[in-house]
């Protein structure tokens, strides 16, 4: 998510890889450690030097199937409790020192659970060198003999290095020594520091063939631990302050010009000789955070990073001084990492600054395994997902090994016991996918142009050089009383000066003669002397004036050097502040990117919560739909059931005060027959239409009269015992009763509605009608009647009789009735009327006329 507001510099591309490079996987070893005690109950067994095998504890849960489930993993190679360190260094850490050698990175790193010797592997023990000090031993006795001086490689701050000549290596080196401040060093009461000696025996050393002698080489090593998720740099020299100690600041990380990470400001020592590196590297480890725990009694607290870094330039083509270019300048480095074990809190008791400690350290090593879990992905489906390096430190400066070039090595160390089962397990799974983790492979540096062998020639050379001058100054010294000699008998040589006659007179000329001449050659060879000594001394006094200049350009270029010196002061006084003003801002920043990141992990969790909302609302919509499609079904099913109840009922009640009508018309006629003498009875006669007009005017309740109704005297109860054809109407509607008694009606035709053609058929009509009692029981009546052709031409039915069947519960209330109750006039009357006829609704067929 970009910042609002603020504007970023556009980031320079990575360089691009060919598709075709050539891929390693990630090497996994494993080494068991031994069991603390023989009676432990041990959990790991080593099947092949290259497969291990987990047993589930006796005391942990069976699988579903209720067997112990066995697990098998493979490595690159595994080494048993017996193995030594001679062995897992030859095996693990040799080659990637000579790849250092040949200036191609290398990263080795430890994992595994707290207390499964993590720390023995890489550091070791007096007499038990682990990895780190015997690569440091391998390294300085390969390149021992072709290291160059001190200061010639420099460190340029940016994860850069620059080269200097011999004169500015030898002022650097005499500045740093003026330099060097009296710095109060931390009282320290521990145990003394373990010698290099104690470490590895001599027998046990080990150095590499194919080191190019043509190169100088210059060793810096570096030395730093991630504490909760921050850097420290454990070589930093720190003033120790009795009164009010500082806390160490923390270092940051940033990107070079090849996109490669590295702490910014992290101390970069120049060592020569494997002693003074191990030194310097337990320097740093007595700074290191360790503490007591449940588990292991020093637990690294940190995962700490010790880093190899090799500069190399190749000779002139004299093969004397180190090629001044800076293009030529070739290097590498070796990463060793000693990362924190895992720990469960409920196992290790942790409490305060233990607990957030282990908190960091299981959060950095989950996005440790992410990473991977992500770069394995990638690599195997052709994904292009985004590795999370930057969730931690630890995964984030280890980013140019997965994404550059380099050989990664990691070293699972183990330990078999039967409480570690479930922390090993997970550990297993993750060195399993590890190995599937492809890195590109290291390419070969281009050789250099100039001929072979410059090193050895200019060597010889010199010595030849040393051996003639040395022969020329041993002659010289045997030849000086010569040359006196010679030099005396160049002179004329002295006559006899034997005087044996008084009165000789040759031999005093003569004599006078030879010392005159010897004189001349005397003052002859002197004139010489003193005109070579005034050559020499004009030679001289030339010299001293050139000496003179060079003295006073010294002194100018000294006044320019104090100004730049001043000037670098000042620049380095302001890169300083702009430091901790960037530091202040990166400190903003991270508030800011952990503000947003909280932000936007309320903002997607107030999303799912809105979309599981939106969809809980969208249910209940549908729910509500479906709800009012089923209200509107059975409000339309209960009002068509209202409907035909009501119209049913409306029919009963028509029925009923017909019924009546026709009883009060025979009490009636009775009532004139007897008033009358000797009147014939008639036959009641259906009245006229316009008397149904009137009739229903004035009564609206009552049913509109019927054709004429013929009187039976006696009633019988039942018709369905004749020989007619009935149609037998039973409605849809009605229910199944599995009562005993069943109306059966032969020769019927069974319809749900009533149709003309079936009417055209029978001369008898049923009607089925349910209804429901007073006392919750399901009341059936069988409406019987007659069919008869209409004037019309259709069919009508006359009804003329109603049976009913109806269903009592024995243990229900008694019904016993009264003779003489209204009850049982009713029902008798029900079951013994005169037949009437009802205006059921028929199909009717009108003719044309």
């Amino acid at each position: 998510m970009q910042r609002p507001g603020k504007g970023k510099a556009p980031r320079r591309p990575a360089p691009k890889r060919s598709p075709n490079v050539e891929k390693d996987p990630v090497g996994v070893y494993c080494r068991i450690r031994p069991l603390g005690m023989d009676d432990q109950e041990c959990c790991v067994e080593m099947i092949s030097n290259t497969t291990i095998q987990l047993h589930a504890p006796d005391g942990l849960k069976a699988n579903r199937n209720g067997e112990y489930k066995e697990m098998q993993y493979s490595f690159k190679k595994v080494f048993g409790v017996n193995t030594s360190q001679v062995e897992l260094f030859e095996d693990v850490a040799k080659p990637l020192v000579e790849d250092l050698i040949h200036s191609k990175n290398g990263l080795l790193f430890t994992y595994g659970v707290t207390g499964s010797g993590k720390t023995f592997t890489m550091t070791g023990s007096p007499g038990e060198g682990g990895l780190l000090p015997r690569s440091l031993d391998m390294l300085f006795n390969s390149i021992g003999p072709f290291q160059a001086k001190r200061f010639v490689f420099k460190p340029d701050d940016k994860n850069g290095m620059d080269i200097q000549d011999t004169v500015d290596a030898l002022l650097e080196r005499q500045k740093r020594d003026s330099q060097q401040p009296a710095v109060p060093k931390t009282p320290s009461r521990q145990k003394a520091d373990p010698e290099f000696a104690d470490m590895i025996s001599a027998e046990e050393a080990c150095k590499s063939d194919s080191v190019d002698e043509d190169c100088c080489y210059s060793v810096f090593v570096s030395y730093i631990e991630i504490y909760n998720n921050y850097i420290y740099d454990l070589l930093e020299e720190a003033p120790f302050d009795p009164i009010k100690p500082k806390p160490p600041q923390s270092k940051l990380l940033r990107e070079d010009q090849n996109h490669n990470m590295y702490v910014a400001g992290c101390t970069e020592v120049e060592v020569k000789s494997t002693e003074e590196a191990f030194e310097v590297f337990w320097k740093g480890q007595k700074k290191r955070r360790i503490a007591n725990t449940q588990l292991n009694r020093e637990s690294s607290r940190s995962h700490s990073v010790f880093t190899l870094k090799l500069a190399q330039a190749p000779l002139d083509a004299d093969g004397d001084h180190i090629l001044q270019d800076r293009n030529q300048v070739s290097v590498s480095q070796l990463c060793l990492v000693d990362l924190a074990g895992s720990e469960r809190t409920n196992r290790t008791r942790a409490e305060g600054s233990r607990l957030r400690e282990a908190g960091n350290i299981n959060q950095t090593l989950m996005t440790l395994r992410t990473c991977m879990e992500v770069l394995r992905e990638n690599q195997l489906c052709g994904t292009n997902k985004m590795v999370p390096y930057r969730d931690a430190k630890i995964t984030h400066i280890f980013k140019n090994y997965f994404d550059g070039e380099g050989k990664v090595r990691m070293v699972v160390c183990v330990n078999p016991k039967a409480d570690d089962y479930e922390e090993t397990m997970l550990v297993m799974r993750f060195a399993e996918m590890t190995q599937e983790v492809e890195v590109a492979r290291p390419v070969d540096r281009p050789i250099c142009v100039l001929a072979a062998g410059r090193r050895h020639r200019n060597q010889a050379y010199k010595e030849e050089l040393s051996r003639r001058l040395e022969e020329r100054a041993a002659a010289t010294a045997v030849d000086d009383p010569l040359l006196l000699t010679q030099l005396i008998e160049s002179l004329p040589p002295l006559p006899p000066c034997t005087l044996v006659d008084p009165a000789d007179d040759q031999l005093l000329p003569n004599l006078i003669q030879v010392l005159e001449k010897r004189l001349h050659i005397r003052q002859m060879l002197t004139e010489q002397f003193n005109k070579t000594a005034n050559i020499i001394r004009s030679t001289l006094d030339q010299f001293g004036s050139q000496v003179n200049v060079k003295e006073a350009l010294i002194h100018s270029q000294q006044s320019r050097l104090g100004e730049k010196e001043k000037l670098i002061l000042n620049q380095k006084t302001e890169i300083e502040r702009l430091e901790k003003k960037s530091k202040t801002l990166e400190y903003k920043i991270d508030i800011l990117q952990k503000t947003t990141d909280m932000y936007e992990q309320d903002k997607r969790s107030l999303e799912q919560e809105l979309e599981t909302r939106e969809q809980c609302l969208q249910r209940e919509l549908t729910e509500r739909k479906r709800m009012q499609g089923m209200v509107a079904d059975t409000k339309l099913k209960w009002e068509k059931e209202c409907v035909r109840r009501v119209n049913a009922k409306q029919l009963e009640m028509q029925n009923k005060l017909w019924v009546k009508d026709e009883k009060l018309k025979q009490l009636k006629a009775i009532v004139t027959e007897s008033n009358s003498s000797g009147g014939v009875q008639e036959r009641p006669q259906r009245p006229s239409r316009e008397k149904d007009r009137t009739a229903g005017q004035k009564r609206s309740a009552s049913p509109s009269p019927m054709p004429p109704i013929p009187v039976h005297p006696t009633h019988r109860r039942s018709h369905s015992c004749g020989a007619e054809k009935w149609v037998d109407h039973k409605p849809s509607t009605n229910l199944e009763l599995d009562t005993v008694m069943q109306p059966i009606v032969h020769n019927a035709i069974t319809v749900s509605s009533p149709n003309e053609k079936a009417l055209a058929k029978c001369r008898k009509y049923m009607l089925r009608h349910q209804e429901l009692a007073s006392d919750g029981e399901i009341e059936t009546k069988l409406i019987k009647g007659d069919v008869f052709k209409t004037r019309g031409g259709g069919q009508a039915v006359q009804f003329t009789d109603i049976e009913t069947l109806t269903q009592e519960d024995p243990a229900g209330p008694s019904r016993k009735r009264r003779s003489g109750s209204a009850e049982s006039l009713q029902m008798d009357d029900r079951e013994n009327r005169p037949p009437g006829t009802s205006s059921f609704p028929v199909h009717q067929k009108r003719r044309k006329q």
